[in-house]
Formats: structure tokens, C-alpha cells, sequence
């Protein structure tokens, strides 16, 4: 399960962590990419934002969210959960917990990274998860 900032970094830093991961899974598909209805509709209504859509080509950003519609496993029936800090950080975990995700990667150090563990789901940094992707 990739955080949706993990994956508007992508886009914007061509050259970064994030944006390998995202290679990783189109080349080499070491991994399956989570995501839900509400994760669709934040990647969508971020990369329309004008600080963001000054930075990234539309036809960019556009193909991310096609590709999250058609690539991703797509997890519906979330549970609701309140464990992180912010509370707009739950849904992500819900998509991690009903798609039984081994990793939530986040870039969200005061939140989500604090958690380190939700119901057997790791929450880890982008270089952590490539560290663990390029090992096996």
C-alpha cells in the first residue's frame, strides 16, 4: 500500500526514492499496489491542486490515476479504524488492513511512520521498502 504522497512525489521527482518504487512495480512487479475508491478520488483532487498541476503535466498525472485504476488490486468494504494521529491518515490504513497489505509506504514521518505496526501491517519509509524489495 502506497501513501498517496509516496505516489504525487513520484510524479513530481522523476529521479527519487518514490518514484522507483513505482518503476519497481511496472517493470519488475515485485509487489502488488493497493488502493481504494477514496485513495483514487485524493490522487485526483491533489494533482488538480495549481501548486501541484504548476510542477507535473496533466497527461502525467492523469496516467497515474488510470494506473491505479486498472493496476491496482482495488480493496472496497474498508473498516473503520482511529489509530493515527490525524484522522485523515485512517483510510490508508483501512486500505492496508482489508487488502491485507504487509507495508503502508509513507513519507508521513509525524504520523503514520510513528505507528511502525497496525495489525500486522509495517508502516516504513520509501527507502525502507526498497530495501526490502531489492533484497528478494
Amino acid at each position: 500500500m502506497l501513501d498517496t504522497n509516496v505516489l504525487v512525489s513520484a510524479l513530481l521527482l522523476q529521479a527519487s526514492p518514490p518514484s522507483a518504487v513505482i518503476g519497481s512495480r511496472r517493470e519488475d512487479k515485485k509487489f502488488d499496489l493497493l488502493t481504494a475508491p477514496l485513495q483514487i478520488e485524493e490522487l485526483s483532487r491533489v494533482t488538480r491542486y495549481p501548486k501541484i498541476r504548476a510542477r507535473i503535466n496533466s497527461a502525467l498525472a492523469g496516467r497515474l490515476v488510470n494506473e491505479m485504476r486498472n493496476l491496482a488490486v482495488v480493496v472496497r468494504d474498508l473498516p473503520i479504524i482511529h489509530a493515527s494521529p490525524d484522522p485523515y491518515d485512517n483510510y490508508l490504513l483501512s486500505i492496508a488492513v482489508a487488502g491485507l497489505a504487509d507495508f503502508l509506504v509513507t513519507g508521513d514521518k509525524v504520523d503514520l511512520l510513528t505507528l511502525r505496526k497496525y495489525q500486522g501491517v509495517a508502516t516504513v519509509s520509501v527507502g525502507q521498502f526498497l530495501t526490502t524489495i531489492n533484497r528478494s
